[in-house]
């Protein structure tokens, strides 16, 4: 099946086949073009580049795209037209690079994953641009919608940010059929390649290992999950742990209002907020022994809220390791290296026209604290 923008310029080809349009002629604009086939103008300006990379059109800025005086041989142009098509008389211009738009790196999570996309891209000789969006949803939006429009990228590795609605730039080029992978998370319904960890299984691997440790009340503490799957899977996997277990004996509660770790609210004052919701939350429900903290960062502000007794376990996703020490934290140890090795062989093979699969779980491991 044809993408959108190839349906485009393969119809702008014909046209020019059948001599509806001749050398000189003006070809219709993004815009029109995209009114015609009710796509975004990011899909009919990547047709456009691509009719202009096989030598069919010349674009001319404030003027319009028109049809090159100096027509190639039109059999030798194959159907679909595709953003990396090689013709006999032009040689082949594309842009060798992918790219990469994650939220933030830090030693807890990110950085692994960074690395290893960088070091596979390496691998395939791909150039890799990375642009931060520091968790807002804005800088998301503006990066994928630049990266798209330049042209300087071939497909894309997406790591979502945290939010109360899909970022619509990135819903548009799925449905518009652009390459690309997400990691970390997947959007629910939204029909796109995507590698992380089974966030359900882990998070209930992790829970049932602290209610084998003989902890009967234990808490789930996060930032609000709608529309996070991570946070959604991980509190899913968290109240299936309980399910399997005596209601009366074994209970579960939940801390899902904090916001200190969100994008742009990690400050000395949301978190000295957050710290007093976690006191006002263990004095009502004194009876809790254990934590499970979404994140690590959340894992430190329930530690030092608490002052942590010795009796007191808390738990988390991604906890760094202390080369001397050992982690501090029972955690979930997601494998970056693997979900980044992976999210570029699926990327790569969109770009050669293979179908992949729409989900690719990664491998996670339970790694227990090193408490002295």
């Amino acid at each position: 099946m044809a993408l959108l923008y190839e349906r485009i310029s393969t119809h702008v080809l014909e046209e020019i086949r059948s001599g509806a349009l001749g050398p000189g002629d003006r070809v219709a604009s993004e815009m029109e073009l995209a009114a015609q086939f009710e796509v975004s103008r990011i899909t009919s300006k990547r047709a456009l580049e691509v009719l202009r990379e096989a030598g069919l059109i010349e674009r001319i800025r404030g003027k319009g795209s028109f049809v090159v005086q100096n027509l190639p041989d039109l059999d030798g142009v194959s159907t679909p037209l595709r953003g990396r098509i090689t013709h006999p008389a032009r040689p082949r211009r594309h842009s060798g690079a992918i790219g990469l738009v994650i939220p933030d790196i830090s030693e807890a999570y990110g950085l692994e994953l960074l690395c290893a996309i960088e070091e596979r891209c390496a691998e395939y000789g791909a150039h890799l641009l990375v642009r931060r969006t520091r968790g807002r949803q804005a800088d998301e939006e503006q990066a994928v919608e630049s990266l798209v429009a330049s042209g300087e990228v071939d497909g894309m590795i997406v790591f979502p940010v945290h939010g109360d609605f899909y970022n619509a730039s990135l819903l548009r080029q799925v449905l518009d059929g652009y390459p690309m992978v997400l990691v970390d998370r997947h959007l629910s319904g939204i029909p796109v390649s995507a590698v992380h960890t089974d966030n359900v299984a882990a998070s209930q691997a992790l829970t049932e290992r602290l209610l084998d440790l003989g902890h009967r009340h234990i808490a789930f503490v996060s930032p609000p999950p709608q529309n996070t799957s991570s946070i959604e899977d991980r509190l899913a996997g968290f109240r299936a742990a309980f399910a399997q277990r005596e209601p009366g004996p074994h209970q579960a509660h939940q801390l899902t209002s904090l916001r200190s770790t969100l994008p742009g609210s990690f400050t000395p004052e949301s978190v000295l907020c957050d710290l007093e919701t976690i006191r006002g939350f263990r004095a009502e429900v004194p009876e809790v022994t254990a934590f499970v903290a979404c994140e690590y960062n959340l894992a430190r502000m329930v530690d030092r809220a608490l002052d942590r007794p010795h009796d007191l376990v808390i738990s988390c996703f991604d906890s760094p390791g202390d080369p001397i020490a050992g982690p501090p934290y029972l955690h979930v140890r997601q494998n970056q290296r693997e979900m980044g090795r992976q999210a570029v062989d699926l990327l790569l093979a969109q770009l050669r026209g293979e179908s992949v699969p729409k989900l690719s779980i990664v491998p996670f491991e339970l790694v227990d604290a090193n408490r002295n």
